[in-house]
């Protein structure tokens, strides 16, 4: 029955990271440098604070060698303000056809032309001439603009802007104009500045928590060290995307073993590092490691253990995906892989927590307080 439960939680969880993997994928595919980078940035701080959370709930006894084996579930949830749902940030961005377009309306090119102090007017062909050569002129070319919007876990219903700073410095057209004896002409046209809506809103709609699950096993004692683990098998998500892998281990180290008299609580040094791969969509790492003390009170089949720690802690996230680049002058796109790495926000947590354990059933939760926030919790079987 156990082992039951325990998969089908694993399952769930594999298949919600792989579902949210192919909405990510589909999402990033309509962005690129610094829209990207400002949509998913909460999303690594926040899984990496999940990951670096809950891996222990006491510290091991000061025991040369002793038999001590848990196994079970954890799950963890970072919290959000509401900051951290929108961003806004200067960068550049290649438009494609559709959106230069956008840019460029018929209405802002001019009706006639002078020549020789004689004013032409333009066909409604001259003007589209004109407005296709503008439109060409920015496809593809990377501009620095002003990007704000959504977040990952922003509003659904809200879009990312991106603000085109226009050309005050009249772009340069040359067009053939009939009735001039179909002579190039020199057209001065401006482009505003104005804003061009993405078709990307909130992945995560709105979320002020972002949960996380893992099995976890630990093990010891040995000279006074607990090994801990965390794995799930190898799982093809799609032909596509590829593979979801995902391997954790640390351990926990009581320096009281070393003492001639016994501590009055248990305090050990912990290091744990763990990988968490998504296809080839992204790929995160986390660290942690410090000190962490706790106290038992109470017979050993019916104890509680209040607990808490002090950890340094980073991670990373690669992205990696294909992305239909515009190529310049041309209504064609091009498949082009970006991949680009951000840093989780986190650099340390303090963590405050209690544990109950009932025959063999021990059952734990603890508050981190950092940049970001997070709540762990645990339910472990007790051989």
């Amino acid at each position: 029955m156990k082992k039951i439960l325990l998969f089908t939680i694993c399952a769930l969880l594999v298949g919600s990271v792989a579902a949210y993997s192919q909405s990510l994928d589909s999402t990033l595919q309509k962005l690129a440098g610094d829209a990207a980078r400002g949509y998913v940035g909460p999303i690594v701080s926040g899984f990496g604070s999940d990951l670096n959370g809950g891996w222990f709930h006491k510290a091991p006894s000061s025991k040369m060698f002793g038999f001590d084996l848990e196994f079970g579930l954890v799950a963890m949830g970072t919290t959000f303000s509401e900051e951290s749902k929108k961003f806004s940030a200067s960068g550049s961005f290649k438009f494609d056809n559709n959106q230069a377009a956008q840019l460029v309306p018929l209405t802002i090119v001019p009706t006639s032309v002078t020549v020789s102090g004689q004013n032409i007017p333009l066909s409604a062909t001259d003007r589209q001439s004109i407005q296709t050569q503008l439109i060409n002129q920015i496809v593809g070319i990377e501009f620095g603009v002003g990007i704000s919007g959504p977040t990952i876990i922003g509003s659904a219903n809200d879009s990312m802007k991106i603000g085109f700073t226009g050309v005050s410095e009249n772009a340069q057209v040359t067009v053939f104009v009939p009735g001039v004896g179909n002579q190039l002409v020199t057209i001065p046209v401006n482009v505003p500045s104005q804003e061009v809506a993405l078709p990307v809103g909130g992945l995560l709609d709105g979320v002020s928590l972002v949960p996380l699950a893992a099995p976890q096993l630990s093990i010891g004692t040995v000279v006074g060290t607990q090994f801990t683990f965390r794995y799930l098998p190898e799982v093809e998500i799609d032909s596509k995307i590829g593979k979801f892998k995902y391997f954790g281990w640390g351990f926990q180290h009581n320096p009281g073993i070393w003492f001639p008299n016994p501590l009055p609580v248990n305090i050990c040094a912990s290091f744990f590092t763990q990988k968490l791969d998504v296809g080839t969509i992204f790929s995160t790492t986390a660290t942690a490691y410090g000190i962490n003390i706790s106290k038992t009170f109470g017979p050993g089949m019916l104890n509680i253990t209040p607990y808490a720690g002090f950890m340094l802690e980073s991670s990373k996230m690669t992205f990696t995906y294909d992305y239909d680049e515009p190529v310049p002058g041309t209504t064609v796109k091009t498949k082009s892989t970006i991949s680009f790495e951000l840093e989780g926000e986190n650099k340390s947590r303090i963590i405050l927590g209690l544990s109950l354990k009932l025959l063999f059933l021990n059952i734990n939760a603890d508050y981190n307080i950092a940049k970001y926030n997070s709540f762990t919790g645990g339910l472990m079987f007790v051989i």
